[in-house]
């Protein structure tokens, strides 16, 4: 008994990581000072990544969850994500391009896991890790192109709704014209911002219920995405019907703000109830 409690891995403990690794973690957090600052007074002033500092809440309550992981042998292939890590940081620190300067992190933190604890902890942490994409901002041709699809969509599917209904309606281009008022889907109406949000608390979901189907967690995270179109074309039509019924200063007042918070939850009730759906077709197995 005394043997084999002696070969068993050692659990992963914060301080006895910290304790191992303190010069390694010095540098990281030199590193990610002058990055936090600059998200904190630039990036995450916009309403578009506001949600950010949510994000990192997330990413550190991830790690803390699974301080206790059992830790295997570490490899000195953790090396390898570690330089490639700083010379992604490197390079986007001094280009200035989030996308490198935030993505570097995940190599690094991936590698430091591999030398503590091998692949077993890295695979503990592995979601962790992956959730930090969800800090990334999308590069800006990228936006401009989703946004633009998502607006004209948005704006054709809200138009034949509304003309269905009997309303008096029409549309040029994301241009919706209804009685004697004409309103714009401006870009903040695409619903790109709600679709980042939900496919994120989408895919936390999902691992916090960690489901044995692998089939019904998948299906719940490809699903996020068209409750969030669905429930963006329900914010919109809420906002021009408010207009045509009790004038422009309705529909962008506190009605406007409103909207958004309708969208939310019509779009996380939908994936709740999807996944009430799923469980009686693909239930969890009972472990003996």
């Amino acid at each position: 008994m005394t043997a084999e409690l002696a070969l068993s891995p050692p659990h992963f403990t914060p301080s006895r990581f910290i304790c191992r690794h303190w010069p390694v973690l010095t540098g990281l957090l030199l590193l990610l000072a002058p990055t936090l600052h600059d998200l904190s007074s630039s990036l995450w002033q916009s309403s578009e990544q506001s949600h950010g500092p949510l994000i990192l809440l997330v990413v550190v309550y991830l790690f803390w969850r699974d301080r206790t992981a059992q830790a295997g042998t570490s490899t000195k292939w953790g090396w390898l994500p570690v330089c490639a890590g700083l010379a992604t940081y490197v390079l986007g620190r001094s280009q200035q391009i989030w996308l490198l300067e935030i993505g570097a992190f995940m190599p690094l933190l991936a590698g430091m896991l591999l030398l503590e604890g091998g692949w077993s902890l890295l695979k503990r942490h592995g979601f962790a890790i992956a959730f930090i994409v969800f800090l990334i901002p999308l590069p800006g041709p990228l936006i401009d192109s989703l946004t633009g699809g998502l607006k004209q969509a948005v704006s054709g599917h809200v138009e034949q709704l509304l003309y269905g209904l009997g309303y008096p309606i029409a549309r040029a281009g994301v241009m919706l014209s209804i009685g004697p008022y004409r309103l714009q889907v401006a870009d903040a109406c695409s619903g790109l911002n709600s679709l980042f949000s939900l496919l994120a608390l989408g895919a936390l979901y999902v691992h916090l219920a960690a489901h044995t189907s692998r089939l019904r967690s998948s299906l719940l995270v490809l699903v996020a995405a068209p409750l969030a179109f669905l429930a963006n074309i329900v914010r919109v039509v809420l906002l021009v019907l408010v207009t045509y019924y009790w004038g422009d200063a309705a529909g962008q007042g506190f009605v406007h703000q409103f909207a958004g918070i309708v969208l939310f939850a019509i779009a996380f009730g939908g994936l709740l109830a999807f996944d009430l759906l799923l469980g009686q077709a693909l239930p969890d197995e009972v472990k003996a």
